[in-house]
């Protein structure tokens, strides 16, 4: 069996056929642009597919209430043209087969729990750091939505003493997307994070914030891998930093050897690589086609 998957992000849209088994046998990336023209795109690479669902991670925030008129749409992103867009609306009258649907990052955190980092865990949160921050919460063996959806990329977190930086987040400025992100990085510097050297102070101040909201996360929701992934943790000697800051958070109230002794295996970068996001909105596909099998 074939199952399609969309990683739709602000940037780009990733989309991808796969198996059962989390394959990826078939990808292509599209530019995010306008929806109408972003959407014909992506419906002519699933064209005489024959996938038997489709999985679909997006940016957000989104609508997951499926009492709503609403369900299936992008709801108040900044991205021009998107604010509101039914998506999975309109990706339905595309294709008759049954459509899995979440963010993005709580796909990826799916994704690793499948075949992934924490593969064989019933719990884990992926964080991702690029354009934007997202916080993606699998625990007890379902995806967390509540209300709405997690949003911790917009969590308030401590300022470091010598950030001066005002913040970049569109809505509440100064929190952790606002400082940590990597549009914050490069207003805040004046180069993009993959221009500064390993030594720059930039990276102390990065792991001292996303320290912050691992130590958070860990507090309230106890998960038992956390996964940092997305573009700004392709600086790979953030990982050993964050580890650090973490556990001088917590000053050993948690007591886990996870986080006493074994913390480089508890925090750890995606086990399923850039594919995280894409093997995700698979898994969501999977997952639609056998909920409609079991009905």
């Amino acid at each position: 069996m074939r199952f399609g998957a969309i990683e739709a992000g602000g940037t780009k849209i990733v989309c991808g056929i796969g198996n059962a088994e989390g394959k990826i046998e078939e990808r292509i990336s599209i530019a995010t642009e306008e929806p109408r023209q972003t959407i014909q795109k992506v419906a002519e690479f699933f064209n005489n597919k024959n996938v038997e669902a489709i999985g679909v991670g997006s940016f957000g925030p989104i609508n997951l209430d499926r009492g709503s008129p609403a369900y299936g749409s992008i709801t108040t992103t900044p991205k021009p043209g998107w604010s509101n867009y039914p998506i999975l609306a309109v990706l339905k009258q595309e294709f008759n087969v049954p459509f899995g649907w979440d963010t993005d990052v709580n796909a990826a955190a799916y994704g690793e729990s499948m075949w992934g980092a924490a593969k064989g865990l019933d719990s884990c949160i992926y964080i991702t750091i690029g354009t934007g921050i997202g916080m993606g919460i699998y625990m007890e063996g379902k995806s967390v939505h509540g209300l709405v959806h997690p949003e911790g990329g917009h969590i308030l977190i401590r300022r470091h003493s010598e950030d001066e930086f005002a913040g970049a987040c569109p809505y509440h400025q100064d929190c952790l997307e606002g400082l940590a992100s990597g549009p914050a990085i490069e207003k805040r510097w004046g180069l993009k994070g993959i221009e500064l050297p390993n030594s720059h102070p930039a990276w102390e101040m990065e792991a001292y914030y996303i320290g912050q909201a691992v130590a958070n996360a860990v507090l309230m929701l106890s998960p038992k891998k956390v996964i940092l992934g997305g573009g700004v943790m392709q600086q790979k000697h953030l990982f050993p930093m964050i580890q650090r800051e973490v556990q001088s958070n917590l000053k050993g109230y948690v007591h886990s050897e996870h986080l006493l002794e074994k913390i480089d295996q508890y925090i750890v970068k995606p086990g399923l690589g850039d594919n995280a996001g894409l093997c995700g909105a698979l898994a969501l596909g999977i997952q639609a086609y056998e909920s409609r099998q079991d009905q």
